[in-house]
Protein backbone atom coordinates (compact mmCIF):
# COMPACT_ATOMS: atom_id res chain seq x y z
CA UNK A 1 0.00 0.00 0.00
CA UNK A 2 1.38 3.21 -1.09
CA UNK A 3 0.27 6.90 0.85
CA UNK A 4 0.67 9.67 -1.07
CA UNK A 5 2.39 12.49 1.10
CA UNK A 6 3.85 15.84 0.68
CA UNK A 7 7.05 17.09 2.24
CA UNK A 8 7.95 20.26 3.31
CA UNK A 9 11.10 21.26 3.75
CA UNK A 10 12.67 24.26 5.33
CA UNK A 11 15.45 26.88 4.05
CA UNK A 12 17.40 26.65 6.78
CA UNK A 13 18.65 23.88 8.73
CA UNK A 14 16.11 21.41 10.33
CA UNK A 15 15.76 21.98 13.65
CA UNK A 16 13.14 19.20 14.23
CA UNK A 17 10.17 17.18 12.20
CA UNK A 18 6.86 17.21 12.41
CA UNK A 19 4.00 14.56 10.44
CA UNK A 20 0.46 16.04 10.39
CA UNK A 21 -1.94 13.15 11.55
CA UNK A 22 -5.28 13.96 9.60
CA UNK A 23 -8.69 14.06 10.79
CA UNK A 24 -11.32 11.51 9.73
CA UNK A 25 -11.68 11.81 5.59
CA UNK A 26 -10.29 15.19 5.74
CA UNK A 27 -6.99 15.25 2.92
CA UNK A 28 -3.24 16.20 3.28
CA UNK A 29 -4.00 19.69 0.97
CA UNK A 30 -6.16 21.14 4.10
CA UNK A 31 -3.05 21.00 6.22
CA UNK A 32 -0.95 23.15 3.37
CA UNK A 33 -1.00 26.37 4.98
CA UNK A 34 -0.20 25.05 8.51
CA UNK A 35 2.74 22.96 7.05
CA UNK A 36 4.38 25.88 4.85
CA UNK A 37 4.30 28.00 8.41
CA UNK A 38 6.32 24.90 10.27
CA UNK A 39 8.88 25.02 7.81
CA UNK A 40 9.08 28.43 7.72
CA UNK A 41 9.96 28.38 11.29
CA UNK A 42 12.68 25.47 10.58
CA UNK A 43 10.16 22.60 10.87
CA UNK A 44 10.36 19.69 8.45
CA UNK A 45 6.73 18.57 7.30
CA UNK A 46 5.03 15.80 6.03
CA UNK A 47 1.67 15.80 5.22
CA UNK A 48 -0.39 12.36 4.02
CA UNK A 49 -3.44 10.73 3.35
CA UNK A 50 -4.55 7.90 4.90
CA UNK A 51 -5.18 4.71 2.88
CA UNK A 52 -8.65 4.94 1.48
CA UNK A 53 -8.26 8.70 1.41
CA UNK A 54 -7.87 11.63 -1.08
CA UNK A 55 -4.51 10.33 -3.33
CA UNK A 56 -4.36 7.59 -1.34
CA UNK A 57 -6.98 5.57 -2.90
CA UNK A 58 -6.76 3.17 -5.11
CA UNK A 59 -9.77 1.78 -7.77
CA UNK A 60 -12.67 2.80 -5.55
CA UNK A 61 -13.64 3.82 -1.73
CA UNK A 62 -15.98 0.56 -1.77
CA UNK A 63 -13.39 -1.28 -2.33
CA UNK A 64 -11.33 -0.17 0.34
CA UNK A 65 -10.58 -2.13 3.47
CA UNK A 66 -9.04 0.92 5.21
CA UNK A 67 -10.50 0.99 8.76
CA UNK A 68 -9.35 3.04 12.09
CA UNK A 69 -6.96 0.70 13.24
CA UNK A 70 -5.10 0.44 10.04
CA UNK A 71 -4.65 4.09 10.35
CA UNK A 72 -3.13 4.15 13.34
CA UNK A 73 -1.60 0.67 13.36
CA UNK A 74 -0.14 1.06 9.68
CA UNK A 75 -0.38 3.92 8.08
CA UNK A 76 0.87 6.40 10.81
CA UNK A 77 3.90 4.55 12.08
CA UNK A 78 5.12 4.38 8.24
CA UNK A 79 4.78 7.97 7.77
CA UNK A 80 6.69 8.76 10.69
CA UNK A 81 9.56 6.39 9.09
CA UNK A 82 9.54 8.08 5.98
CA UNK A 83 9.87 11.84 8.09
CA UNK A 84 13.09 10.23 9.60
CA UNK A 85 14.53 9.24 6.63
CA UNK A 86 14.04 12.30 5.18
CA UNK A 87 15.18 14.30 8.40
CA UNK A 88 17.39 12.12 10.25
CA UNK A 89 18.88 12.74 13.51
CA UNK A 90 16.04 15.38 15.11
CA UNK A 91 13.58 15.32 17.35
CA UNK A 92 10.13 14.15 16.22
CA UNK A 93 6.80 15.58 16.50
CA UNK A 94 3.40 14.90 15.41
CA UNK A 95 0.42 17.48 14.88
CA UNK A 96 -3.08 15.59 15.44
CA UNK A 97 -6.12 16.89 14.37
CA UNK A 98 -9.16 15.02 15.66
CA UNK A 99 -8.58 10.97 14.33
CA UNK A 100 -4.86 11.72 13.88
CA UNK A 101 -4.23 12.74 17.51
CA UNK A 102 -6.61 10.07 18.83
CA UNK A 103 -4.79 6.92 16.70
CA UNK A 104 -0.96 8.01 18.16
CA UNK A 105 -1.46 5.19 21.02
CA UNK A 106 -1.59 2.16 18.19
CA UNK A 107 1.53 3.23 16.11
CA UNK A 108 4.79 0.85 16.96
CA UNK A 109 7.07 3.51 17.04
CA UNK A 110 5.24 6.12 18.85
CA UNK A 111 7.75 6.26 21.59
CA UNK A 112 10.06 7.94 18.75
CA UNK A 113 8.16 11.35 19.11
CA UNK A 114 9.68 13.89 21.48
CA UNK A 115 6.64 15.36 22.09
CA UNK A 116 3.23 15.86 20.61
CA UNK A 117 0.04 18.66 20.17
CA UNK A 118 -3.51 17.89 19.07
CA UNK A 119 -6.05 20.03 18.24
CA UNK A 120 -9.41 19.11 18.02
CA UNK A 121 -8.85 15.48 19.69
CA UNK A 122 -11.00 13.66 21.95
CA UNK A 123 -13.30 10.97 22.11
CA UNK A 124 -15.86 12.42 20.23
CA UNK A 125 -18.21 10.21 22.68
CA UNK A 126 -22.40 11.27 21.93
CA UNK A 127 -22.92 11.42 25.69
CA UNK A 128 -20.86 14.29 26.68
CA UNK A 129 -22.30 16.28 22.93
CA UNK A 130 -24.02 19.25 23.68
CA UNK A 131 -28.01 19.24 23.48
CA UNK A 132 -27.99 21.38 20.17
CA UNK A 133 -25.51 19.10 18.98
CA UNK A 134 -26.76 15.82 19.65
CA UNK A 135 -29.59 15.15 17.06
CA UNK A 136 -27.17 16.08 14.89
CA UNK A 137 -24.40 13.66 16.04
CA UNK A 138 -26.74 10.54 16.22
CA UNK A 139 -28.21 11.11 12.95
CA UNK A 140 -24.77 10.91 11.32
CA UNK A 141 -23.48 8.18 13.24
CA UNK A 142 -26.27 5.90 14.61
CA UNK A 143 -28.31 6.53 10.82
CA UNK A 144 -26.23 8.33 8.02
CA UNK A 145 -23.58 5.59 8.37
CA UNK A 146 -25.04 2.35 8.95
CA UNK A 147 -27.95 2.92 5.64
CA UNK A 148 -24.99 4.59 3.90
CA UNK A 149 -22.49 2.10 4.45
CA UNK A 150 -25.59 -0.43 3.58
CA UNK A 151 -26.98 1.31 0.06
CA UNK A 152 -23.70 2.66 -1.16
CA UNK A 153 -20.80 -0.21 0.35
CA UNK A 154 -19.28 2.92 1.31
CA UNK A 155 -20.45 6.56 3.93
CA UNK A 156 -20.67 8.92 1.58
CA UNK A 157 -19.50 11.93 3.90
CA UNK A 158 -19.43 14.64 1.65
CA UNK A 159 -23.12 14.55 1.52
CA UNK A 160 -23.42 16.15 4.59
CA UNK A 161 -20.42 18.39 4.86
CA UNK A 162 -18.25 15.38 6.79
CA UNK A 163 -15.40 15.13 4.58
CA UNK A 164 -14.12 12.74 1.63
CA UNK A 165 -16.19 9.47 1.10
CA UNK A 166 -14.86 7.06 3.97
CA UNK A 167 -14.03 3.41 3.30
CA UNK A 168 -16.69 1.26 5.50
CA UNK A 169 -14.81 0.20 7.76
CA UNK A 170 -13.34 3.50 8.80
CA UNK A 171 -16.91 4.85 9.28
CA UNK A 172 -18.39 1.58 10.99
CA UNK A 173 -15.40 1.98 13.87
CA UNK A 174 -16.01 5.36 14.28
CA UNK A 175 -19.76 5.18 14.96
CA UNK A 176 -19.01 2.40 17.38
CA UNK A 177 -16.20 4.26 19.39
CA UNK A 178 -17.81 7.72 19.34
CA UNK A 179 -20.94 5.78 20.71
CA UNK A 180 -18.76 4.40 23.60
CA UNK A 181 -16.12 5.87 26.16
CA UNK A 182 -12.68 6.62 25.51
CA UNK A 183 -13.07 6.54 21.91
CA UNK A 184 -10.29 4.10 20.84
CA UNK A 185 -10.70 2.36 24.20
CA UNK A 186 -13.94 0.86 23.12
CA UNK A 187 -11.89 -1.40 20.57
CA UNK A 188 -9.94 -2.79 23.42
CA UNK A 189 -9.87 -6.33 23.23
CA UNK A 190 -12.40 -6.77 20.02
CA UNK A 191 -11.00 -4.03 16.77
CA UNK A 192 -7.56 -3.72 19.23
CA UNK A 193 -5.84 -6.50 20.26
CA UNK A 194 -1.89 -4.24 21.15
CA UNK A 195 -1.70 -1.03 21.74
CA UNK A 196 0.56 1.43 23.78
CA UNK A 197 -1.41 4.08 25.16
CA UNK A 198 -0.48 2.82 28.86
CA UNK A 199 3.39 3.37 27.97
CA UNK A 200 3.42 6.76 26.35
CA UNK A 201 4.89 9.18 28.90
CA UNK A 202 5.75 11.76 26.35
CA UNK A 203 4.80 15.56 26.71
CA UNK A 204 1.41 16.65 24.84
CA UNK A 205 -0.41 19.54 24.69
CA UNK A 206 -4.00 19.52 23.61
CA UNK A 207 -5.55 22.29 22.04
CA UNK A 208 -9.34 22.61 21.69
CA UNK A 209 -11.97 25.21 20.73
CA UNK A 210 -15.34 26.30 23.60
CA UNK A 211 -17.13 26.37 19.96
CA UNK A 212 -16.66 23.20 18.92
CA UNK A 213 -19.38 21.19 19.63
CA UNK A 214 -17.35 17.58 19.09
CA UNK A 215 -13.90 17.85 20.77
CA UNK A 216 -15.89 19.59 23.88
CA UNK A 217 -13.95 19.70 27.25
CA UNK A 218 -15.53 17.13 28.50
CA UNK A 219 -14.45 14.68 25.50
CA UNK A 220 -10.68 16.03 25.81
CA UNK A 221 -10.73 15.08 29.25
CA UNK A 222 -12.20 11.45 28.48
CA UNK A 223 -9.45 10.63 25.30
CA UNK A 224 -6.69 11.70 28.00
CA UNK A 225 -7.75 9.21 30.25
CA UNK A 226 -7.06 6.33 27.82
CA UNK A 227 -3.19 7.55 28.45
CA UNK A 228 -2.97 6.64 32.33
CA UNK A 229 0.73 8.14 32.31
CA UNK A 230 1.08 10.82 29.93
CA UNK A 231 1.73 14.46 30.58
CA UNK A 232 -0.69 16.77 29.43
CA UNK A 233 -1.61 20.25 28.80
CA UNK A 234 -5.07 21.12 27.62
CA UNK A 235 -5.27 25.01 26.59
CA UNK A 236 -9.14 25.97 25.56
CA UNK A 237 -9.39 28.83 22.82
CA UNK A 238 -12.06 31.36 22.76
CA UNK A 239 -12.73 32.64 19.54
CA UNK A 240 -14.20 36.27 20.82
CA UNK A 241 -10.64 36.43 22.52
CA UNK A 242 -8.95 35.69 19.47
CA UNK A 243 -10.41 38.05 17.56
CA UNK A 244 -11.81 35.20 14.99
CA UNK A 245 -15.40 34.63 14.44
CA UNK A 246 -14.69 30.48 14.94
CA UNK A 247 -12.76 27.65 15.25
CA UNK A 248 -14.92 25.19 15.86
CA UNK A 249 -13.41 21.50 14.87
CA UNK A 250 -11.93 22.80 11.65
CA UNK A 251 -10.68 26.40 11.59
CA UNK A 252 -7.33 26.19 13.72
CA UNK A 253 -5.48 25.23 10.15
CA UNK A 254 -7.05 28.15 8.11
CA UNK A 255 -5.05 31.04 7.65
CA UNK A 256 -7.55 33.11 9.96
CA UNK A 257 -6.22 31.51 12.48
CA UNK A 258 -2.60 31.36 11.80
CA UNK A 259 -2.08 33.64 14.44
CA UNK A 260 -2.76 31.04 16.87
CA UNK A 261 -0.63 28.44 15.12
CA UNK A 262 2.64 29.58 17.36
CA UNK A 263 0.55 27.81 20.38
CA UNK A 264 2.48 24.77 18.31
CA UNK A 265 5.72 25.96 17.59
CA UNK A 266 5.99 27.55 20.95
CA UNK A 267 5.58 24.18 22.23
CA UNK A 268 7.48 22.44 20.23
CA UNK A 269 10.47 24.85 20.28
CA UNK A 270 10.90 23.93 24.04
CA UNK A 271 11.80 20.22 23.33
CA UNK A 272 13.96 21.27 20.49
Amino acid sequence: MRLSATLFTPKQPVKAAVMIGPATGIKRQFYSAFATYLSEQGFGVITFDNRGIGGSVYGSVKQSDASLVTWGEQDMPAVLETLKIHFPNVPYFLVGHSAGGQLLGLMYNVHDLTAFCNFGSSSGSLRNMRKSYLLKAHFFMNFYIPVSNLLFGHTKSQWVGMGEPLPKKVARQWQKWCNGKGYVKTGFGSDINQHHYDTIQIPSKWLLANDDDIANIHNVHDMISVFPNMEAQVEELDPQAHNVKEIGHMKFFSRKCQHLWPKVTDYFNQYV
